[in-house]
C-alpha cells in the first residue's frame, strides 16, 4: 500500500536532482551558447513587472516608479538625511568611500564633513592588523557617547554603521554582542546601504556582508572626496587568490575579480576631463588583473622562479593590456599602481613601463621577509634567491627604476638568523620606501589555524625597529646620489613646515621640497608665473634627508617634453 508514495518520493528526488543539474553553471555553459544566454538575460531584464499585471483603472493615483530606483527607498525620505563618512586603512578604502559617496548621493542623501551635523555615521574600517582594529574600537566608543547625547535632543536617532573589512570579520560581535552599531556592510554590499539604513530605522538587524564572485561596482562612477585634488584612485580589481598564511584579505575581500577594461577607461577619461594629473590603479593584487569579458585568448606568465597555490589560468585581457590603454588616454597623466605581487611581473609589463614616459618608474615589490624558510611558511611562492633575481631582472629592463616593499617582522618561528637575512636583503636591494610592521596574527588565516605566534612582542618590535633603521640608512644613501640631478616634479601645494616652501612628487613618488617662486613658463623663457597644483616643473636636487629631497625649482615643462628632451640620459634626468 506504500508503494505509490515511495515511487512518488523517488520521482520528486530525481526531478529535483535534474533541476539542479540543469541550473549548474557548467551545465548551462555546455548547453547554452553566448547568444542564448544574452537573449535570456534581455528577456529577464525587459520582462513584465508587477505594474503590468495591475488594472490601473481600479487604483487611483497610481505612481510610476523609476525602474532604476527600488520603491522601498523613496528619494524624498532621504533628502533630509545627512551622512558622515570616516575612512581608515588602505587606498582601496579611500576608493570605496568615493563609491559610497556616489551611491548615497544618488539615493538622495547629503554627505557632510562635520560629525556634529549628521544623522548617520559610517566608518570605513581596516582589519589587516590588530592595531588598525583597535583604532576603530576606540572611535566606536566615542561615537556611542555621541549617540547618547544626540538621541536626547533629537527626534531622529543617530545611526552608526561599520563598513569594510572589519565589518565582514566581526559582524556578529558588532551587532549582537557589543551592540555598538546599527548597520554592518561588507566590501561588496555598499549598493545595499540605503536599504540597510531603512531596516535599521525600523529597528531590524541591518547586516549584509555577502562577498560577490563578480566585480560589484563597475557601473558606479565614484564621487571624489576632494574634487580639487589633482590625484585620483581607480579600483580595477578586487580580492586575492594568493592565500598567504598571514593575510586576512581573501577572507574579508573575497576572490579575485576584475572590472571590464571599458569601464576603467571611461573612468580614466572622466578624471582626465576633470583635470586630474595622476591616477593610481588599485587592487589587492593589482597586476594579476584579468578582464574575461572580451573573450580574448591569452596565457598568464609568472615571474621566473615564482609559483602559485592555484592552477594556471588562461584567457582575458591582462594587466599589460590595461596599462597600455590607460596610459594612452592622456600622455600628461602619471599612472601608478598598487599593490602588486612580485609573481605577476612578466617582461611585457616591464618593457611597457620602460617605454611609456607617463607610467611611473616605481615598482612596489613586497618581500615580507628575506629568509626562504620564513617565505615558505608565509606561502609567498618564491625564495630569497628568486626575489633577488627578479630585482636584477627588473633593473636591467627598467633602468633607473625605484623599488619599494613591505616587511613583516617576527612572523611565526622567525629566528634571529632569519631576521638578519631580512636586514641583508634590505641592504642589497636598497628600497626607496618600505612599510615595516611587527607581525599581528589574524583570525581565519591559515597561520591562525596551523602555526604558532611564538615570537614575543618585544622581540617583534625590536626587529621592526632594526629593519626600519636599515631602511632609513639605505634611503639616505640613495637620496645623496640624487644631489645635482634634475627631477620632473608634479606640484602638490604649500609645504606643511614652511609658508615659503612648496612640495611636489617625482616619478618615484618621493616628496621634493623647493622654494615657491615664479618660474619661466618653459626652459629659457623670459615669461614667468607661479607654479600651481598639478603643474610639472623641473627641480635640481641640492640637499636631502632619508625621507625627502630638497632642491631649486628651475622652469615649467610638460611630462612628454621633459622625457623627450632627456631620454638619452635618464640617470641625470629623473
Amino acid at each position: 500500500m506504500f508503494r505509490p508514495i515511495y515511487l512518488w518520493s523517488r520521482y520528486l528526488k530525481c526531478a529535483r536532482h535534474n533541476c539542479f543539474r540543469l541550473l549548474h553553471k557548467s551545465t548551462l555553459q555546455a548547453n547554452l551558447s553566448t547568444e542564448d544566454v544574452t537573449k535570456f538575460k534581455e528577456k529577464v531584464a525587459n520582462g513584465p513587472s508587477l505594474s503590468d499585471f495591475i488594472n490601473k483603472n481600479s487604483i487611483p493615483n497610481l505612481i510610476d516608479t523609476d525602474v532604476d530606483h527600488p520603491p522601498y527607498m523613496p528619494f524624498e525620505n532621504n533628502t533630509s538625511r545627512k551622512i558622515y563618512l570616516e575612512t581608515y586603512g588602505c587606498q582601496m578604502n579611500v576608493s570605496d568611500t568615493e563609491i559610497i559617496n556616489s551611491i548615497l548621493k544618488s539615493a538622495g542623501f547629503e554627505i557632510v564633513q562635520d560629525v556634529a551635523q549628521t544623522d548617520v555615521i559610517f566608518i570605513m574600517t581596516c582589519a589587516i592588523r590588530e592595531g588598525a582594529e583597535q583604532k576603530i574600537w576606540n572611535r566606536l566608543k566615542y561615537f556611542r557617547t555621541l549617540k547618547k547625547k544626540h538621541d536626547k535632543t533629537s527626534h531622529h536617532k543617530l545611526k552608526i554603521g561599520v563598513l569594510g573589512c572589519m565589518a565582514e570579520r566581526l559582524k556578529h560581535k558588532l551587532i549582537e554582542k557589543e551592540k555598538i552599531v546599527d548597520i554592518v556592510a561588507g566590501p561588496d554590499s555598499y549598493k545595499d546601504l540605503p536599504n540597510l539604513l531603512s531596516l535599521a530605522d525600523e529597528g531590524q538587524k541591518a547586516v549584509n556582508v555577502m562577498l560577490s564572485a563578480d566585480e560589484t561596482y563597475a557601473d558606479v562612477m565614484p564621487v571624489r572626496i576632494n574634487e580639487q585634488s589633482k590625484s585620483a584612485f581607480i579600483s580595477i580589481m578586487r580580492g586575492c587568490d594568493n592565500m598567504c598564511t598571514y593575510c586576512i584579505v581573501p577572507f574579508t575581500r573575497g576572490r579575485e575579480r576584475s572590472r571590464p577594461i571599458s569601464s576603467i577607461l571611461d573612468e580614466v577619461k572622466h578624471l582626465s576631463d576633470q583635470g586630474v594629473k595622476e591616477i593610481t590603479l588599485l587592487g589587492q593584487n593589482v597586476n594579476s588583473y584579468r578582464d574575461q569579458t572580451a573573450g580574448v585568448e591569452s596565457k598568464i606568465v609568472l615571474s621566473s622562479g615564482f609559483k602559485t597555490v592555484y592552477k594556471s589560468r588562461r584567457g582575458g585581457l591582462l594587466f599589460a593590456d590595461l596599462l597600455d590603454k590607460v596610459s594612452d588616454v592622456n600622455s600628461e597623466i602619471r599612472i601608478r599602481f598598487t599593490s602588486p605581487h612580485p609573481k605577476d611581473f612578466p617582461d611585457d609589463v616591464l618593457h611597457l613601463i620602460n617605454e611609456k614616459p607617463n607610467i611611473c618608474k616605481l615598482l612596489h615589490l613586497p618581500a615580507q621577509s628575506g629568509n626562504s624558510e620564513v617565505l615558505e611558511k608565509m606561502r609567498r611562492g618564491y625564495t630569497r634567491e628568486a626575489y633577488l633575481e627578479l630585482v636584477d631582472h627588473i633593473r636591467k629592463i627598467v633602468p633607473g627604476v625605484a623599488l619599494t616593499s613591505d616587511f613583516i617582522c617576527g612572523f611565526c618561528d622567525e629566528t634571529e638568523e632569519a631576521h638578519q637575512d631580512t636586514l641583508s636583503l634590505m641592504n642589497i636591494v636598497k628600497y626607496e620606501f618600505a612599510y615595516i610592521f611587527p607581525y599581528s596574527m589574524r583570525q581565519k588565516t591559515h597561520a591562525f589555524h596551523r602555526l604558532k605566534d611564538n615570537v614575543p612582542e618585544e622581540i617583534k618590535k625590536r626587529r621592526a625597529d632594526e629593519t626600519y633603521a636599515v631602511f632609513r640608512d639605505c634611503s639616505l644613501e640613495l637620496h645623496k646620489k640624487e644631489i645635482g640631478h634634475y627631477h620632473l616634479v608634479q606640484v602638490l601645494g604649500p609645504s606643511k613646515r614652511s609658508e615659503l616652501d612648496w612640495s611636489g612628487r617625482n616619478d618615484w613618488n618621493t616628496k621634493i621640497i623647493y622654494p615657491q617662486v615664479p618660474l619661466p613658463t618653459e626652459e629659457n623663457s623670459t615669461t614667468c608665473r607661479l607654479p600651481c597644483p598639478g603643474d610639472y616643473i623641473v627641480v635640481q636636487i641640492t640637499d636631502c634627508t632619508s625621507q625627502v629631497l630638497k632642491g631649486k625649482a628651475l622652469y615649467h615643462t610638460t611630462l612628454q617634453e621633459f622625457y623627450t628632451k632627456n631620454s638619452a640620459d635618464r640617470s641625470l634626468y629623473i
